[in-house]
Order: structure tokens, then C-alpha cells, then sequence
């Protein structure tokens, strides 16, 4: 029964490719969007993930990682009291204005790190020394700051000399960090530098990262600062997705790709719906001499079942392909953007799925009603 629903299904060349398409299709742009979407948003968390703290604490306003109140230099030490911080570093994080050699200015973002531990330092240097920060009027860029730093042909690189706000930055070390969402590079110096190379403000402390005693969790010590400082902490999990859901919220990012989103599901659903349908009509004969001959309503529409999941798997194996392939051709340059969790592989072939279901309904639907002797009419 499979083998000839199969050969029923692919017999109609026309209509088979036309099926394998809307699938192909609605699997290629549901997927492709999503994880450009989901790229977009791991973007907004590039100085967590770059800075690695367990614990994050800022001014009770502040909702998210990119949007920075500063604290009082006092702070640290309310920080530093509460019981069950192992212990507690200044952070400073802001946008700065960078002046090349050739006179063009850039903007990077400058993260300042606590000189005696630099914690918070990048996860991969790819050249230079960390440690060299500690000398004056140094800093560290990251892989795209060589890029966008360099002035003319020549790329810039350790001992190299650009100017932020007026003062001299000598780089001393080259880094691997995760992208920013302002597209900005990453420049590292330790945080009494930051304070030099920033604009003066009445308060410059961006965030104090701790971590817990051992015995102690994240969440439990976070419940603490804030019990005994009236700060707020996030612990890094928590601030992760804080700033996630704040760009669902705040921003048309997620209405921008979801209209493309559902737009890739309509078109399956229409193309589909329409094609497999049209399929059953030009079938209405053989399916008729099945019925004449004993075949009872529950085979045809298992048959119709099994028409549609099997262009429905292998249309979304084709568009699931595609999607990653395109997702290795941009990993390199890194735009535009591209995550794919393991859930999205799994929601893609869900919606697929409903197509297809919708699909073989349509058809099931006129099986029900059709007469066999339509198999004797002219």
C-alpha cells in the first residue's frame, strides 16, 4: 500500500516537484529567518558573554546589559560586605570615540577590567599578552577592531599606536570576543585606563561583577546584594535573557522577522494545500476503482498520509540543508548573524508537519465523499 501511494505520488512528476518546492521552500525561510533572529539576539548579550561574570550588579533601573547607569564608587564596597561574595571587581563598559592614524574616527566599545585580577578578561588571545594591559596608555582590541581600526592597506597590530578621546592607545594585544549588537569592536584596558580614556562623568562605574563562596549559588548571593545594598543582581544566566526579552519587547526586530516567519508558513501551506489537493482531483479515478475494489475510506486516507509526510520529510530535509549551508557560508564573516538552537531544527519540522496534515486533510476530505462508481462514469 505504501509502495503504491508513493508510486501515485511521484508518477505525477509535475505536482511531486511542485510539493517538494513549497516545502523545500517554507522550510529554507522559517529556518533561515529564525536563526538570523536568534543571531541578532546573541548579539545583544556580547559583554556578558565576553566578560563571563557569575554575578552582575547595577543601579535598581538598570534592565538589561546595555543600557548602563553608573553606580557609586562605594558600591563596590556594599558589594564586596554582603555575605557570600567570594569576591567583587569594578567593570566599566561604554562607547568611545576611536581617531586613526589617516584622521577617519571610529566608535568602539571599551570595556575596563580590574588591573590586579583582570577578571573579565577576553576567553581567546590570539596575540600578545593580557598582562601587558597593566602598562600605561595600553589597550587590546578584538579580531574586528583589526579590521575596522586599521587605517589605509596596512592592518593594524601590537605596538601600533590610535588615539581614543585625544589620549594615546598603544595596542598590545590582539583578542577573540563575541560580537557586539552596535556592530562596534571591543577594546580592553584595565579599568583606572577606561576612566582616563572615557568621558568624565560624577559617576564612571558601570557594574561590579562577583562571584560566590563555594557552597553558595549564584542566585542565592544575588538575593543577598540585593537584600543588603538595594542594588540590583543579575546573575549571568538571568541578565542573559533580561536582555533578550528587553528586545523582544522594546524593539520591532521580533515583528520585522516573525512577518517573514509566518509568510514562509502561508506559502506552504498555500502551495501545498493547493498542489496536493489538485493532486487528488487528477487521482479521483484511481482512488475511485480503490474503493470499487474493497478499499475502505481508512487505507486512502492513510495512503494520502503517507503521500504527504513523505514530501513533507524529504522537503524539509532539502530546506534544513540549505539553511545550514547558508549558515556556514556566513559563519566566517560573521554577517549577517546566524544561531541555530536545537529547538528551532525540531519547531521548523512541527510546522512542516501541520502543512503537510493540512494538506492530507484537504485530500482526505474528498476521498469521503467520492462515489466508486465515478470509476464507471465517462
Amino acid at each position: 500500500m505504501i509502495r503504491l501511494a508513493l508510486k501515485m505520488l511521484m508518477g505525477d512528476r509535475g505536482k511531486y516537484w511542485m510539493l517538494l518546492s513549497g516545502i523545500t521552500f517554507s522550510t529554507l525561510l522559517m529556518t533561515q529567518q529564525s536563526s538570523i533572529f536568534c543571531g541578532i539576539m546573541i548579539w545583544t548579550t556580547g559583554t556578558i558573554r565576553n566578560v563571563r561574570a557569575p554575578i552582575w550588579v547595577v543601579d535598581p533601573t538598570v534592565e538589561q546589559v546595555n543600557e548602563i547607569k553608573p553606580l557609586r564608587d562605594t558600591d563596590m564596597g556594599r558589594v564586596r560586605s554582603v555575605d557570600g561574595v567570594l569576591w567583587a571587581m569594578p567593570l566599566f563598559s561604554g562607547l568611545v570615540q576611536t581617531k586613526l592614524a589617516d584622521g577617519s574616527f571610529k566608535f568602539v566599545q571599551l570595556i575596563g577590567l580590574d588591573a590586579t585580577t583582570m577578571v573579565g578578561r577576553p576567553a581567546k588571545m590570539i596575540k600578545g599578552n593580557i598582562e601587558d594591559l597593566r602598562l600605561p596608555n595600553t589597550v587590546v582590541i578584538d579580531s574586528l577592531g583589526v579590521q575596522r581600526l586599521s587605517a589605509g592597506s596596512k592592518k593594524i597590530d601590537i605596538g601600533d599606536i590610535f588615539e581614543i578621546n585625544d589620549r594615546e592607545a598603544r595596542v598590545v594585544g590582539i583578542c577573540e570576543t563575541e560580537r557586539s549588537f552596535t556592530g562596534t569592536p571591543y577594546v580592553f584596558a584595565t579599568y583606572e585606563q577606561a576612566l582616563e580614556y572615557a568621558p568624565k562623568t560624577r559617576k564612571m562605574l558601570s557594574f561590579v561583577i562577583a562571584t560566590p563562596q563555594a557552597g553558595k549559588t549564584p542566585s542565592e548571593v544575588a538575593s543577598n546584594i540585593e537584600k543588603e545594598t538595594g542594588l540590583k543582581a543579575f546573575t549571568e544566566d538571568n541578565f542573559f535573557w533580561a536582555t533578550i526579552h528587553w528586545y523582544i519587547k522594546n524593539t520591532g526586530i521580533p515583528v520585522a522577522f516573525g512577518m517573514t516567519i509566518i509568510l514562509g508558513f502561508i506559502v506552504g501551506v498555500a502551495v501545498c494545500g493547493q498542489t496536493f489537493y489538485s493532486f487528488i482531483l487528477d487521482n479521483l479515478r484511481n482512488l475511485g476503482a480503490f474503493k470499487a475494489m474493497g478499499a475502505s475510506d481508512r487505507m486512502l486516507a492513510t495512503m494520502l498520509i503517507m503521500q504527504a509526510l513523505a514530501v513533507g520529510f524529504l522537503g524539509y530535509g532539502c530546506g534544513l540543508g540549505l539553511a545550514a549551508l547558508f549558515g556556514f557560508s556566513v559563519l566566517e564573516k560573521g554577517q549577517p548573524p546566524f544561531y541555530m538552537p536545537q529547538i528551532l531544527p525540531l519547531a521548523t519540522l512541527l510546522a512542516i508537519l501541520m502543512i503537510c496534515v493540512f494538506a492530507a486533510l484537504l485530500g482526505i476530505r474528498k476521498i469521503r465523499k467520492l462515489e466508486p462508481a465515478i470509476v464507471f462514469r465517462g
